[in-house]
């Protein structure tokens, strides 16, 4: 049971808020293909394998970082305790635990068809990537937004087999969206990041941050709009839509950089803006 609890700890599945962020634009990916390919069956199938991917992925995701940051999470409050930073697991059996996860995850790439799996396997470059972006950047949440995005277009090419103009415009959506919610995320640890030298965009704008996540988001639903415009209908579903962005409004309310607990509370809403947009896009997509 320790050895379990530490592998929950290791991967964050006791924090699922990150694999949901992961699987919720691969599911705008799916919802936004099935105007398109009316095969619900096929549909929820590859829903079901972007999740588990998703899961798959950042807890490997979560155990690289973990690796690379082992030093800084010493020294901040909100990390110290991680497996790693505690030395409660050694660097060579997560290596190994991440190189298990990889693989399996690699099974699910497999089933789908080969421009997917060539972008499957380019996401790698981006995720193991990542960690290094806040040594030499303050910007680490647009390379994470590239990044925890990059199922939208993966979502949308398992279906249709190419890459259209519409799904890019949605991928610089949730890109902002990203951005936006990370840079909220971030402000939990302005103060000790400021101490260890690590670099955000929590700290760039943190005396106009809620301005620049409000920018984020404006520039997110913009885009989101565009995208979903292009092709559909808004007719009823106007009123999901409206709710997704009052959900990334109230975020901005609610927050104060200088609290942590609303930072992450505001953080954690995400996961209901993204079950909105999924809702939003699922039923615009339905003939």
């Amino acid at each position: 049971m320790k050895q379990l609890k530490i592998f929950i700890e290791l991967t964050r599945l006791d924090k699922p808020i990150g694999f949901m962020l992961l699987f919720w634009p691969c599911s705008w990916g799916l919802a936004y293909a099935f105007y398109f390919d009316q095969d619900l069956k096929k549909n929820l199938f590859f829903l079901l394998l972007f999740f588990l991917g998703s899961i798959l992925m950042r807890s490997a995701g979560c155990i690289v970082n973990d690796i690379i940051d082992k030093d800084f999470d010493k020294k901040v409050e909100r990390t110290k305790n991680r497996p790693l930073a505690s030395d409660k697991i050694s660097v060579k059996k997560s290596l190994l635990i991440t190189l298990m996860l990889c693989s399996i995850a690699f099974l699910i790439l497999i089933q789908f068809n080969k421009i997917t799996i060539i972008l499957g396997l380019a996401s790698m470059m981006l995720a193991f990537s990542y960690p290094y972006m806040k040594r030499i950047t303050y910007w680490p949440q647009l390379f994470l937004g590239l990044t925890f995005n990059w199922g939208i277009i993966m979502a949308w090419t398992s279906v249709n087999n190419l890459i259209s103009f519409e799904i890019l415009l949605l991928y610089i959506s949730a890109i902002f969206w990203t951005l936006g919610y990370d840079t909220i995320y971030g402000a939990q640890d302005i103060a000790e990041d400021e101490i260890i030298g690590v670099k955000s965009t929590s700290i760039k704008f943190k005396e106009n941050i809620k301005l620049f996540v409000s920018f984020c988001y404006l520039i997110s639903s913009m885009f989101l709009f565009i995208s979903i415009y292009s092709i559909m209908n808004l007719n009823y579903s106007i009123i999901l839509l409206i709710s997704y962005i009052l959900s990334l409004a109230y975020q901005i309310k609610i927050f104060d950089r200088k609290k942590p607990t609303t930072c992450l509370r505001a953080f954690k809403i995400n996961n209901l803006s993204g079950l909105l947009l999924y809702s939003t896009i699922m039923s615009l997509s339905l003939k």
